[in-house]
């Protein structure tokens, strides 16, 4: 029986920054050597994902240091005349005040167990983002709080202890098949994998295209 749910936020209960990563992108090619502006993508992605896995324990940065670095890192690499700080503070503004998907309240509002967010984020960005939009969650376990980041397994571990359940008494809900299902799925929690665009959906894998489909799921039932 499912006691309590903990959920991805940025994906998941918000829109993710792939609006802004354009802006940002286009400041770079605009002012940079680049062929192709793809490119700019693909580079800045994969330095921050290398940071990413390397920050945990002893070695752990915030998403916010993580963020500056690898941005920093992809202006130079290109040659760009592009500003970090002031591109990093365009993320950082959408981290606080994101968009929220239409029926994100209605899930708080309306669930029938206790709800958890557990993120990949600075702890202060998302009580900020939290507050803006008035959701009112049971708790909020982040990866500043852990020391690191989905999909490693130490923050789900955090977030079962601080909550003193057990993995077979949650389901962690979240939008990423790599951080979310597969992190989650490693210490044993049952996950949902949120498909709002639809795509093909692994085999093993349950999904739902919003978060009030959730609910109709056998892990419900």
């Amino acid at each position: 029986m499912v006691k309590a749910i903990f959920i991805d936020f940025y994906g998941t209960v918000v829109h993710e920054d792939g609006e802004v990563i354009k802006q940002v992108s286009q400041a770079i090619f605009d002012t940079g050597k680049v062929n192709d502006k793809s490119e700019i993508g693909s580079y800045w992605w994969n330095e921050f994902q290398t940071s990413f896995i390397s920050a945990y324990g002893g070695s752990f940065k915030t998403q916010r240091e993580l963020e500056y670095q690898s941005l920093d890192k992809t202006i130079k690499y290109f040659n760009s005349s592009a500003d970090a700080e002031a591109l990093s503070n365009l993320m950082f503004e959408h981290w606080v005040k994101p968009p929220i998907f239409e029926e994100s309240k209605q899930f708080f509002e309306t669930s029938p167990v206790p709800i958890y967010i557990v993120s990949n984020i600075d702890r202060d960005d998302i009580l900020q983002a939290i507050k803006f939009h008035g959701i009112e969650p049971n708790g909020v376990f982040t990866s500043e709080d852990a020391k690191s980041y989905k999909p490693r397994k130490e923050l789900f571990e955090f977030a079962l202890n601080s909550t003193g359940l057990s993995a077979e008494q949650v389901v962690h809900i979240g939008d990423s098949l790599s951080s979310d299902v597969k992190g989650a799925s490693s210490i044993g929690i049952n996950t949902i994998w949120i498909n709002r665009s639809g795509r093909e959906i692994p085999e093993g894998v349950v999904a739902a295209r919003d978060l009030l489909e959730v609910y109709n799921t056998d892990l419900f039932k």
